[in-house]
């Protein structure tokens, strides 16, 4: 087996850029109600926030589709277009097909590939208006990349429907090569997967055509290339096409291990390997690595899904609120990058699932007692997950909210009706004082997620009601109109938020209140505000490292006459 000597290397440069995600994939077995639940934050410095909606359309013969990409918006080049397409709603079609995506890069030699014109992006959206379930979408993707060549490096995809939930680990074959290689495999009913920019499927059955499909060529272009000279049945996707190193398992399966932790019971043994140990047999494949799937110890919730996306290492060893980089007021963030250098000694920021530079994310719900346009929920978030509210779009909506809605504002144009904006200011303000502010955005989250939560059988049976009656145009305007308030709505309680939040911490005070309400003397004053200052231990350091500088002067006593 060929080794790489500059896999370090090739770790250091990836782990840079900014398209760093997570997903869980969770079955019907696994969810609390019966739903297929898949999750995706898209983590990035120059992603704004927003809700892509494409309407269903019909096309004339000889149509062509624009392919640009997603990440740079370069026009890339036309495929034909087919007759008709479907409704999509950020991530989620109106047939309840969900689908997300991590990029792992992989092999360097394989990201290059002259002609290509199927980026990730236009695979995922493509996907989404051209097929129904899981397994149509899978058809699709793959099909796209044969005939029209793959122009992204290594990617896992999350593609779930309202009966199955699938992740497809694709990566292009190179220059001189056209398309791609991918591995696709079922999640086992009553399982809950995950990747996050690392490739994770490692061996696969070879004959089982009901829980993995492959390229015909998965493992004959890695023999064509040196990489592996085993048997088939020891072929690992993941070890041969994106080699682990200590990047891999430290910023991307270590969140993976985190929220595997948080569902179930075990993960302990493989700590080690989330902190960057990696240990390997002959082939130099890991031998200590994560399964693929999870059995979690109780069934989940769309809220535990929810909780799942806002994980910092809380309760672990990596927990980013307990070391000196998260300051006096424990702020789980690090500003990046994710390397740092100290007297020629390399360092790292730990990159935990919850980052301050998501643009979007959500969970979607997959449903399958309701009918496709009622059934398919997008809880939908913009901005850091810790700090965000997930609003219910459902799938068979016609028209975005305002604040969600493309044009409204964009990473350079600040919009005060946007929820992005809205959102990011709240969580800026709140870096700057996070363990008292966070207390107070969490509650307010909560009501809010809660309130959602609570009221959406009510409004699902009305929906189903209005379906039945008066017929699926009828009930689309039904959800959209109810979407679109609530999501406008909860983006003017972050307002107000913002608003409290000043008023309550500004210039480092506290201001007293009751009941929620502020304090005024019994003239009218303002009461005098608290003045918390920073926590001893902070003190303390500050005392040691400023030695003699901030001591206070004290004059000797005057001398006795």
């Amino acid at each position: 087996m060929k080794r790489y000597s500059l896999i370090l290397l090739i770790s250091i440069l990836w782990y840079g850029r900014a398209y760093s995600c997570t997903n869980f994939l969770v079955t019907k077995g696994a969810s609390a109600d019966g739903s297929v639940m898949i999750t995706y934050s898209a983590d990035s410095h120059t992603l704004y926030g927003e809700l892509y909606y494409l309407p269903a359309t019909d096309y004339p013969e000889g149509a062509k589709r624009p392919i640009v990409d997603w990440d740079t918006g370069k026009p890339l080049g036309h495929i034909p277009e087919v007759s008709h397409t479907y409704s999509v709603v950020g991530n989620m079609n109106e047939f309840q097909l969900a689908i997300g995506e991590t990029t792992f890069g992989g092999r360097a030699e394989l990201a290059s590939q002259t002609g290509a014109i199927m980026d990730y992006g236009s695979l995922i959206y493509i996907a989404l208006q051209r097929a129904k379930t899981a397994r149509e979408a899978i058809r699709v993707m793959t099909t796209l990349v044969e005939k029209y060549g793959y122009a992204s490096s290594g990617e896992s995809f999350s593609i779930a429907d309202p009966s199955e939930a699938w992740i497809l680990e694709m990566i292009g074959k190179g220059e001189g090569e056209k398309g791609a290689v991918w591995v696709a495999m079922r999640i086992p009913d009553g399982y809950v997967s995950g990747h996050a920019n690392q490739a994770r499927i490692t061996t696969f059955p070879l004959k089982d055509a009901n829980n993995c499909l492959y390229s015909s060529d998965v493992i004959s272009f890695a023999q064509s290339k040196g990489w592996f000279d085993g048997k088939n049945k020891d072929f690992s996707f993941s070890d041969v096409y994106a080699p682990l190193d200590f990047g891999a398992a430290r910023f991307s399966e270590a969140r993976v291990w985190s929220g595997f932790n948080r569902i179930t019971t075990g993960m302990e043994q493989y700590l080690d390997y989330a902190k960057g140990t990696i240990t390997r047999d002959e082939n130099g494949y890991g031998t200590n690595r994560m399964p693929l799937w999870v059995k979690p110890s109780k069934k989940l919730s769309v809220k535990d899904v929810m909780e799942l996306m806002r994980d910092h290492f809380e309760g672990t060893e990596l927990d980013m609120s307990k070391d000196i980089g998260a300051g006096p007021f424990g702020l789980p963030y690090r500003w990046r990058g994710l390397t740092w250098t100290v007297d020629s000694t390399a360092y790292i920021n730990e990159r935990a699932i919850s980052t301050q530079q998501t643009g979007f994310s959500f969970v979607a719900q997959c449903r399958s007692w309701l009918p496709a346009p009622i059934g398919g929920l997008l809880w939908f978030g913009v901005d850091d997950t810790y700090s965000t509210c997930y609003a219910p779009m459902y799938c068979g909506i016609t028209e975005i909210p305002r604040c969600f809605a493309e044009g409204n504002g964009d990473l350079l144009t600040y919009s005060e009706t946007s929820a992005f904006w809205t959102f990011n200011k709240v969580a800026n303000l709140a870096y700057l004082r996070y363990s008292d502010m966070i207390t107070d955005i969490r509650r307010e989250q909560a009501k809010i997620e809660d309130n959602f939560i609570a009221f959406t059988a009510s409004v699902d049976q009305a929906a189903k009601t209005v379906y039945t009656e008066l017929g699926e145009t009828k009930a689309r305007e039904f959800i959209t109109e109810y979407s679109v308030n609530e999501a406008n709505a909860m983006t003017a309680k972050w307002n107000r938020l913002f608003g409290y939040l000043l008023v309550k911490y500004m210039d480092g005070n506290i201001k007293k209140e009751e009941n929620g309400q502020f304090q005024y003397s019994e003239y009218g004053m303002p009461e005098h505000p608290m003045h918390p200052g920073y926590p001893e231990w902070w003190r303390r350091l500050i005392a040691e490292k400023t030695g003699d500088k901030l001591k206070e002067k004290k004059e000797p006593p005057l001398p006795e006459e």
